[in-house]
């Protein structure tokens, strides 16, 4: 009797296995025939720059200018989410002072359902860009004078690459 029933769960095993890795070779290849047939392709050629007034002073908004360029012959998207592209949803600069200390993320994180939804991806026309701006005293603990330095960090989700950081001063009145 005990044979019979290490014969029947180790058999059921070995099933259960061979569905579970059929079940995961469809979903790859429909998965694959899906993003083959959507819209635009992502973001293989686009990249996106920051810029940001040199000098700010206290008191005034600190105002990021972030465009996302496409040198494609051909309509690329990207996902807005991790960029000013959406309110401010998640933390996707970092901010750090002079003496290299990170600001403060204050701005709400929200939680994503994976993959995102296509709703959650814009597109650049080819030879095209698109611009928008955030201001950073609005997520980020910018209050004492100093020099900082912002950095790109959310291209893990957005699928954008910025290749430079930003600076600016934010001193007296």
């Amino acid at each position: 009797m005990k044979n019979y029933k290490i014969i029947l769960s180790a058999t059921l095993l070995t099933l259960s296995a061979c569905s579970v890795n059929k079940v995961k070779n469809n979903t790859t290849a429909s998965d694959s025939a899906k993003n083959q047939t959507s819209a635009p392709a992502t973001s293989e050629s686009l990249f996106a720059k920051m810029q940001i007034k040199p000098a700010i002073t206290v008191g005034d908004s600190v105002i990021l200018k972030f465009t996302v360029y496409n040198d494609a012959d051909t309509a690329r998207q990207f996902c807005k989410w991790h960029t000013p592209f959406e309110p401010l949803m998640s933390k996707y600069l970092d901010v750090k002072d002079a003496s290299g200390q990170e600001m403060q993320y204050k701005g709400a994180m929200a939680k994503r359902i994976m993959p995102p939804p296509a709703s959650s991806y814009i597109k650049v026309n080819p030879k095209d860009s698109l611009s928008t701006t955030v201001d950073l005293l609005k997520a980020y603990d910018i209050t004492k004078p100093s020099k900082y330095t912002i950095i790109y960090v959310g291209q893990n989700m957005s699928g954008l690459t910025v290749k430079d950081s930003v600076e600016f001063v934010y001193g007296g009145k």
